[in-house]
């Protein structure tokens, strides 16, 4: 029995090789490089087109729970996120290219798993898998359209600068990871007052570059341009990426009044993002007004930030628990066309639909990651009926059934509900799921 995955992202990577080390033979179809879209740069799998941190790594953090519950059902792509992560503090950060290299290689080598170049312009027979992600190109999207008789909902994501390490000026800027948590392992870039107000101002009026269709009321909240957040108000930027908290200016032994932040984005340390500077604005307006940045006045930007389409599902109408077509249980679905949000969620929603396929190949029933763990969590997120605006969902403590005792203190309450789920998930994996 072949299994078709559609697209070599985070998701379909993930579920190629969870059926892969189940027996099954499976054809991976990735249309790069024979096509590529504007957000893509490389002809490896697992491509990070947005920011190199997989985010929090801490068992209070909902993230960090879904990257450990992961971590213990043989994730491919933790293990590899692991084996090239950089410093950032308490977060997990990769190596861009190393991590994508390490992920084709792994699934180019294996055995079960063959891999088919080209462009897939129709939703084929099951057994497969669609993980074509937030750049599904035009044909497939109005196939996938087609054979779900919908209308699709769309948004559009952006994607950080990055910039040469050794163009920051670091006789004004400093190391510190926010709370002196772990090592120092961000940039921080402090404004004043009236640098604050005068780089808001240059923002919210620079030219954008040309989105057919963009507006503020359509751009989901986890991944909003910088200058719509400067458009949206004065201190919007200061209670966002620009936050001050947790931090300490050298200079002043003060918190200052707005700060940039600058992650490492390769294991060389020759390269940096800016932490949470999304953008669509012009090339040339990018570099006259995050120049205006203490400590990147001379900054050299290796590449501007792009804004590319992203499109998902209403997965509510049409998924099951496990990103499988109500209809039709051997059509599934994964990624960020799922509505879940992130580089782990996708992973998440690829392990989980392939491993539902796989008992259901079998003929038996899909393993049941219930509510109390991350990873069931999302896939009864995107298939509540009930939920009628439906947006797309990072990993969060909100949608994981709460303790039944009550628990005061946030981290303690984070910590129990981590450790109830982690329970939950070594019982499923003694149990061979």
């Amino acid at each position: 029995m072949t299994v078709k995955v559609i697209g070599a992202g985070l998701a379909g990577s993930e579920a190629a090789w969870q059926l892969a080390n189940r027996g099954f033979s499976v054809a991976l179809y990735e249309m790069k490089p024979e096509k590529m879209t504007p957000a893509h740069h490389s002809p490896d799998f697992a491509e990070l087109v947005c920011s190199n941190s997989f985010r929090g790594d801490r068992l209070e953090n909902a993230v960090g729970l879904l990257k450990e519950e992961l971590r213990r059902c043989g994730s491919l792509i933790m293990a590899c996120a692991d084996a090239t992560r950089v410093e950032a503090g308490g977060c997990l950060a990769v190596d861009r290219q190393g991590f994508s290299a390490m992920v084709t290689e792994k699934v180019r080598s294996h055995p079960n798993i063959t891999v088919i170049p080209g462009e897939i312009t129709r939703v084929p027979e099951g057994p497969v898998i669609v993980a074509t992600g937030p750049l599904t190109s035009d044909a497939l999207s109005e196939a996938i359209g087609s054979y779900f008789g919908t209308e699709y909902l769309h948004f559009f994501d952006a994607a950080a600068p990055l910039i040469a390490a050794d163009s920051v000026d670091m006789e004004k800027a400093w190391w510190q990871s926010r709370y002196d948590r772990g090592t120092p392992d961000y940039v921080n870039c402090a404004m004043n007052p009236q640098e604050y107000a005068d780089f808001v101002r240059e923002l919210s009026t620079a030219q954008e570059a040309e989105v057919h269709g963009f507006e503020d009321a359509n751009v989901f909240e986890g991944c909003m341009p910088v200058e719509v957040m400067a458009r949206r108000g004065a201190d919007t930027l200061r209670y966002g990426p620009m936050k001050p908290v947790g931090l300490t200016d050298p200079r002043t032994g003060k918190e200052p009044w707005a700060v940039v932040q600058l992650r490492q984005d390769n294991a060389a340390k020759s390269v940096y993002n800016l932490v949470g500077f999304q953008t669509h604005l012009k090339f040339g307006e990018q570099k006259r007004v995050f120049s205006m940045i203490p400590g990147l006045e001379k900054a050299e930007f290796l590449r501007y930030g792009v804004m590319h389409r992203n499109t998902f599902l209403q997965s509510p109408r049409l998924l099951d628990r496990y990103y499988a077509d109500r209809r039709n249980p051997m059509v599934a679905f994964a990624g960020q066309m799922t509505g879940v949000e992130g580089y782990v969620e996708s992973t998440a929603s690829g392990f989980l639909a392939a491993v539902a396929m796989a008992a259901r190949l079998r003929g038996a029933q899909p393993p049941d990651f219930p509510k109390t763990t991350a990873i069931g969590a999302l896939g009864l997120y995107i298939s509540d009926e009930a939920v009628t605006a439906f947006q797309p969902m990072n990993i969060n403590f909100s949608i994981i059934a709460p303790l039944e005792k009550r628990v005061r203190k946030k981290s303690e309450k984070n910590a129990a509900i981590s450790a109830r789920a982690l329970e939950a998930v070594d019982a499923l994996v003694a149990a061979g799921f």
